[in-house]
């Protein structure tokens, strides 16, 4: 039940595999959501009785209380599925409970989805099932199916039709739940478990899960995420999961990454792509594949054939590539070799920390920084030029200041000044425009820009990300994600998941990146904010592969005080 999670039993028993079950709000009008309800649950092989105080007839099965008709049925209702008005439905869950129900679902709506007193309603109702130590999904969901059992707990027109097989489903949505056991059912693979969570204010996709695991006629399971409320449940029951049964995700809400916020990573890392790229981390991975077409009649022995073989059949060549690609990145996960998760002893002070400021902390991690020198006049500039410059190339001339983190698009960045002259119209700009502080460091070679980066992900915690660097990170949003802290070896294979990773391994003679010190950079970044609590942010952007190795060429650190 959210963070602790209910006895496997108690939602075997009580939710998907009930001994009786009671229709809580059934209606003579056989338009109403308990008279559908009821005609639902008619194939189920176990007692079901209607309740309604204000129509009580025994003599149609339908009670004033739950306890009525536990008793006139001989049986134990442990399911009570309210279909009651939200405002009504913190009452009956009580009343259920003292009637003997050990579990409850919530069909109705007008909770905290519809926004006014809807959120007061989902609250009372939480509260109540708490109370009566009551199992409660939903409410807001169109309800669950158990085809083994002929239990279709749902409203949803043609439900009792899906057959029974190997395949759970577990959604956000009762929509796609449904759809999804639908389309399960039309492949011929059947399904176990298909559970709508709706709001989700007591059994949570982690619970379902966990349930799953020890479930004997699941095979595999497809789960459907929208929101994520607590990102560590949800990847801890995944891993556990797939641990011993193959996971399928289906990750909605992808957000636009066109608008960045104040750094790159904060803007790329979105819920929708670090929550995927967590469950992948976790193991959800797509079981041989085989895609058969043409005249149905020519085909359907071949596919029942396949299926019973417990091999997928697929109908289209764009289903095929979809299994195939996933069979490969399950493949290329598995091969990445399992090495010691990367930690660092370092502590951060609180913030503003400028650009000198945050290099310096990357060098207490072992990632380079070109040679640079903090100056405040320009005596101090022209010495700085003078010992920076005699390594034979030129410097770059940036102002500093914690608060300015995009310092080119202010006209703070003066690159290629080889000499005293150049130096003096950098710091001209720069003074015109009231910066007194700068740094002059020497410029890298030339070679390929990365994003390389570390952030607090509100739901997941700390995740690294690594893309392609300087604008071409915001035009492409080419960038790979994954929860820290983690092996080095793991962090190196981010590098893999980017469209443009050809760029890396010396494309048109370039310098090629060393995967091995890639890793390196990623998993510290990542161990740094696992290791401190108060850093929001680290950003290297650009981290320049050149053929003498990596550099980081710029670096953005945030701390929670920043951010307050």
């Amino acid at each position: 039940m959210g963070g602790s999670s209910p006895p496997v039993s108690l939602l075997a028993v009580g939710s998907f595999a009930p001994r009786g079950i009671a229709v809580v709000g059934a209606s003579r009008d056989p338009g109403k959501l308990g008279a559908v309800m009821l005609r639902s649950l008619r194939p189920f092989g176990r007692p079901v009785a209607g309740v309604n105080p204000r129509d009580a007839d025994p003599g149609a099965r339908r009670y004033a209380s739950v306890a009525e008709a536990a008793a006139a049925t001989h049986a134990r209702l442990d399911l009570a599925v309210l279909c009651v008005p939200a405002a009504a439905s913190a009452q009956a869950v009580t009343d259920a409970a003292r009637g003997g129900a050990r579990a409850a679902l919530v069909c109705s709506g007008g909770y905290a989805e519809a926004g006014g007193d809807g959120a007061g309603f989902q609250r009372d109702l939480a509260a109540a099932a708490v109370r009566a130590g009551l199992v409660l999904l939903g409410p807001n969901t169109s309800g669950f199916l158990v085809p083994a059992l002929r239990l279709s707990a749902s409203f949803v027109p043609g439900a009792a039709t899906v057959p029974a097989g190997p395949v759970a489903v577990v959604a956000a949505s009762g929509g796609v739940n449904h759809a999804l056991a639908y389309l399960l059912a039309e492949a011929g693979a059947g399904v176990s478990l298909a559970v709508g969570l709706g709001n989700a204010v007591d059994v949570t996709a982690p619970d379902v899960l966990r349930h799953l695991a020890a479930d004997d006629r699941t095979r595999a399971v497809a789960l459907h995420v929208e929101s994520v409320p607590d990102g560590p449940a949800l990847v801890g029951a995944v891993r556990y999961l797939a641990e011993r049964k193959p996971v399928a995700a289906l990750v909605v809400g992808r957000c636009d990454v066109a608008d960045f916020a104040r750094s790159h990573t904060g803007a790329l890392a979105t819920s929708w792509r670090t929550t995927r790229a967590a469950l992948r981390q976790a193991g959800v991975h797509a079981p041989v594949v085989a895609a058969l077409g043409g005249p149905a009649m020519e085909v359907a022995a071949q596919r029942e054939a396949l299926r019973s073989l417990g091999v997928p059949v697929l109908a289209s060549p764009r289903a095929l590539t979809t299994a195939v690609t996933a069979l490969v990145e399950d493949a290329r996960a598995r091969a990445v070799p399992v090495g010691p998760v990367v930690s660092v002893d370092l502590a951060v002070r609180s913030g503003p920390f400028d650009e000198d400021q945050a290099k310096t902390v990357l060098g207490a991690l072992g990632i380079a920084t070109p040679p640079r020198r903090v100056c405040t006049t320009r005596a101090q500039g022209h010495e700085a030029l003078a010992a920076l410059g005699a390594r034979g190339g030129p410097v770059a001339v940036k102002l500093l200041d914690a608060g300015i983190t995009h310092k080119s698009d202010v006209g703070g960045v003066f690159l290629g000044v080889r000499d005293a002259a150049g130096l003096d119209q950098a710091l001209d700009a720069l003074e015109a425009a009231g910066h007194h502080r700068f740094l002059i460091e020497v410029m890298a070679p030339p070679g390929v820009d990365l994003l390389a980066g570390a952030r607090r992900d509100p739901v997941f915690g700390p995740v690294v990300l690594l893309g392609l660097g300087g604008v071409v990170a915001e035009a492409l949003a080419d960038v790979a994600v994954a929860l820290a802290p983690l092996a080095a070896a793991g962090a190196a294979g981010l590098a893999d998941r980017l469209a443009g990773r050809a760029l890396l391994d010396g494309f048109r003679g370039g310098p090629v990146a060393d995967r091995a010190a890639l890793g390196a950079v990623l998993a510290r970044l990542g161990a740094l904010l696992a290791a401190n609590p108060g850093v929001e942010e680290i950003e290297i952007n650009p981290l320049r592969i050149t053929r003498e190795g990596l550099v980081a060429l710029d670096a953005v650190l945030r701390t929670s005080d920043d951010c307050a």
